[in-house]
């Protein structure tokens, strides 16, 4: 039977696959998916069309089909039913990597808003000397610096080896809003110019949408900080 799913490049040499392994429909989602690496060049791996995606367009986004494929029992990734509980704590990695490009894209924001600021001018001086601009720079350099310790935080928990569910998606959470938040406002500080082509800003601003996606939504993130944090207070009586 096929199944689909997506890639965000066609030269693919090793997917990881999370795979129901369990046909029993009464099994727990947490048991009942088993977690492989499967070879690209696989047989039965089908490979679909390019997408065209609102922004990142250097990635190479493509359906996927496995059609009858056929892996080694030494190709899985854990115990069997446990694929959700290695997805997991994939994530607990892979959240802070994005919450780092998130933060990158942010500072890129910040960086044109501030130039651009002080290089246009309106009314006989530079726009920079507008009290509403300034404003929007300083909260963008608050969140700036913000989501940049948030990140090295949630980095510093993979490298202590501690559980980091609950910093790795405050960090994604953050550092995600904060670069379409900054992204927004970059293109305001630019005006009529920010909307097209001619400046990186409106790039930058269809870039940012997918940090609120991939690694789990900015919904599922609070849900993850939600459910740490009331688990915390509960066990120790605070936070």
């Amino acid at each position: 039977m096929p199944h689909r799913c997506y890639e965000r490049t066609d030269a693919n040499q090793l997917f990881f696959v999370l795979a129901r392994s369990d046909p029993d429909p009464k099994t727990p989602p947490g048991k009942a998916f088993t977690a492989f690496a499967v070879e690209g060049d696989t047989p039965g791996i089908i490979r679909g069309k390019k997408e065209i995606n609102l922004g990142q367009r250097c990635s190479d986004t493509r359906g996927v089909t496995f059609e009858d494929v056929r892996v080694p029992a030494a190709n899985v990734i854990g115990a069997p039913g446990e694929g959700f509980k290695v997805a997991m704590k994939t994530f607990d990695k892979t959240r802070p990597l994005v919450a780092a490009l998130a933060t990158g894209l942010s500072a890129r924001c910040l960086d044109e808003a501030a130039k651009y600021a002080l290089e246009r001018k309106t009314f006989g001086t530079q726009i920079a000397n507008h009290q509403a601009i300034q404003f929007i720079l300083a909260d963008m350099a608050v969140n700036v610096e913000l989501a940049r310790l948030m990140t090295y935080r949630s980095a510093h928990e993979v490298d202590q080896k501690r559980p980091g569910s609950y910093y790795a998606s405050l960090a994604k959470l953050f550092a995600s809003d904060s670069a379409n938040l900054a992204a927004t406002n970059a293109v305001q500080v630019f005006g009529g110019a920010g909307y097209n082509t001619e400046y990186p800003v409106e790039k930058l601003l269809r870039d940012a949408k997918i940090f609120q996606i991939y690694e789990g939504t900015s919904q599922v993130q609070r849900m993850v900080v939600a459910r740490q944090l009331l688990s915390r207070v509960k066990t120790t009586g605070g936070y």
